[in-house]
């Protein structure tokens, strides 16, 4: 499993106490240090949809003027946005097995999905 985030989020750090409190092993990668590919945000959109990957409630997006969060209006621009502003992106994301399950943080949804 891994684990996908940056360090100093509060929700980033929330899920990875949980799943260290649950005994759940994960490797992290921080895409503030390792970066993003955009065959890995496609695969992202696909499974949440590239409005949901596109963290509009952080502050990196709401700093945004309004025709540059406008001109975000498709896939290729979310994609070149988010390389370039990691912290853009909707955070944690949990893949397993290169699957993507699991975005952002939610004690039960992590419950569901992870607790066999």
């Amino acid at each position: 499993m891994i684990l996908y985030g940056i360090p100093n989020c509060n929700t980033v750090k929330k899920a990875q106490d949980w799943l260290k409190g649950k005994n759940i092993a994960f490797e992290f990668h921080d895409f503030k240090k390792k970066g993003i590919t955009d065959e890995k945000l496609k695969t992202w959109f696909k499974a949440f949809g590239a409005e949901t990957v596109l963290n509009k409630k952080g502050l990196t997006y709401k700093k945004l003027s309004k025709e540059e969060q406008v001109a975000l209006n498709n896939e290729n621009a979310i994609i070149d946005y988010l390389k370039q502003n990691t912290s853009a992106i909707k955070r944690p994301v949990v893949e397993i097995n290169d699957e993507p399950v699991l975005i952002g943080f939610d004690e039960e949804a992590y419950a569901g999905k992870l607790i066999k």
